[in-house]
Formats: structure tokens, C-alpha cells, sequence
């Protein structure tokens, strides 16, 4: 019995194989396919097994994944003419792949372009200090601009981040300068405030003790052993007016 196999078989089982290979198409959870019949748009399908006629239907896949993109360092300009370098992440994802697919290019490259050019045109309306200080501002205007201009893409912008701002050396001086004498200002009137506050108390004190003499005999005695406490070679006793008042007293009647 003659179980040979023909060239011919041979050949047909070859192209059998390829068939399959180009008919078949398994599609992960994150993918969608975007099927073409005769170059027009038919369907999205996925995920899991999709059946193609090949020559006749084209599918290209789209991952719904989110994408972290890198923007660039970029040269900016701020509103009140410092130069400065900025660059950040772009978090999107495609919410309709369709779109990503036929009203765009390269949707990657699109995004990424468009946020270059996004991020200069916010950043250079803003002033450095609110760079600086008022960032999540300047995330949501850009994520606003972004999502809004990338929408008839298919594309969503979900979050962005500025990532690092870089000041010239000579406005890091300035702003180090700044700081400092910002510090020793505060220094100084928190000093102010203290040594008003001590008058204050002094004064209090004084009307106490001039409303109540006892009270400034027992202060002075105080002092005295106060003094006598320290090791000093010189003593100075400070003698209250009351006590020589009766010999200046003499003194004039004479």
C-alpha cells in the first residue's frame, strides 16, 4: 500500500496552514482590533478569537493600556521674561479605537507633539512664582487643553505632571538672596515684637512697685543679696532716694 503524499498535497496543506495563520487572530483583554473590509471601516472587535477573510479584511491593533509619555525638557519663556526649562508626563489612554486609528496618523507621536507645544504655551502665560508655587494649577490647564484637543482622536488625557522646572544659575542666586533676606526680616520682627513686649511687662512692673513701696525696699533688697551671690571685687550699692532724702533736707536748711 503506497502512503506517499503528493507534491500537490503538500502544497495544498501549505497553503491550508496559511490560511489559518492569517485567518486566525487572538486578541489580549487590553487590545481591540480594528477590522477594514475592502479598506472600509467594519468593526472593533476583541477580545479573544477573530476570524478574518484574508486579502479582503485588514485588522490593526489598539491597546487600551495607559500610556506614561515623557515630554521633553522644553525652553520656556515666562510671562515676566525668565528663561526656563520644563519638562513633564503625560498619562492617556485610547477610548475609542476607531478613532485612534482613522482620524489620526500615529496617535503617539500626535500626543506627544501636542503636548510639547502645549506646555510651552501654558508655561510661558504664567509668571515664575506661580510656576513655582501654584503647579497644580498649571497641571490642570494643561490636562484640560490636552484632553480637549485630543478628543476627536479617540484619545483620553487622564492626568499631567510637571515634573522638574530648571532656573538659571544667576535666578537661583537672586532667589537664594531673596530668601535670606526674607528670613533675616522675619528675624528682625519677630525681634521687634519681643522687646515690645518686655516694655511692656517693665512698665506694668514699675507702676506696681511705685503703688506699693514696701514692694520696692523688698525688690531692692533682693538685688542686694542677688549681688552678693557673685564673686565680685566691686560692689556698687545703689541707695534709694528715700534714705538720703532727710540728709538733702538738712543740707538745704543749712
Amino acid at each position: 500500500m503506497d502512503f506517499g503524499i503528493g507534491a500537490g498535497t503538500l502544497v495544498l496543506i501549505a497553503l491550508a496552514v496559511l490560511f489559518l495563520w492569517s485567518a486566525v487572530k487572538i486578541l489580549p483583554e487590553y487590545e481591540r482590533g480594528v477590522i477594514f473590509f475592502l479598506g472600509r471601516f467594519q468593526a472593533v472587535k476583541g477580545p479573544g478569537l477573530i476570524l478574518l477573510i484574508p486579502g479582503i479584511q485588514k485588522m490593526m491593533k489598539v491597546s487600551l493600556r495607559t500610556v506614561a509619555m515623557d515630554v521633553p525638557p522644553q525652553e520656556v519663556i515666562t510671562k515676566d521674561n525668565v528663561s526656563v526649562r520644563v519638562n513633564a508626563v503625560v498619562y492617556f489612554r485610547v477610548v475609542n479605537p476607531d478613532k485612534a486609528i482613522i482620524a489620526i496618523e500615529n496617535f503617539l507621536y500626535a500626543t506627544s507633539q501636542l503636548a510639547q507645544t502645549t506646555l510651552r504655551s501654558v508655561c510661558g502665560q504664567a509668571e515664575l512664582d506661580e510656576l513655582l508655587t501654584e503647579r497644580e494649577k498649571i497641571n490642570k490647564s494643561i490636562q484640560a487643553i490636552l484632553d480637549r484637543q485630543t478628543d476627536p482622536w479617540g484619545i483620553k488625557v487622564s492626568i499631567v505632571e510637571v515634573k522638574a522646572i530648571d532656573l538659571p544659575e544667576e535666578m537661583k542666586r537672586a532667589m537664594a538672596k531673596q530668601a535670606e533676606a526674607e528670613r533675616e526680616k522675619r528675624a528682625k520682627i519677630i525681634h521687634a515684637e519681643g522687646e515690645a513686649v518686655a516694655a511692656t511687662r517693665i512698665f506694668d512692673a514699675a507702676e506696681l512697685l511705685a503703688r506699693n513701696p514696701v514692694s520696692l525696699q523688698l525688690r531692692y533688697l533682693q538685688t542686694l543679696t542677688e549681688i552678693a551671690a557673685d564673686k565680685n571685687s566691686t560692689i556698687l550699692f545703689p541707695l534709694p532716694m528715700d534714705l538720703i532724702k532727710p540728709f538733702l533736707k538738712a543740707m538745704k536748711t543749712e
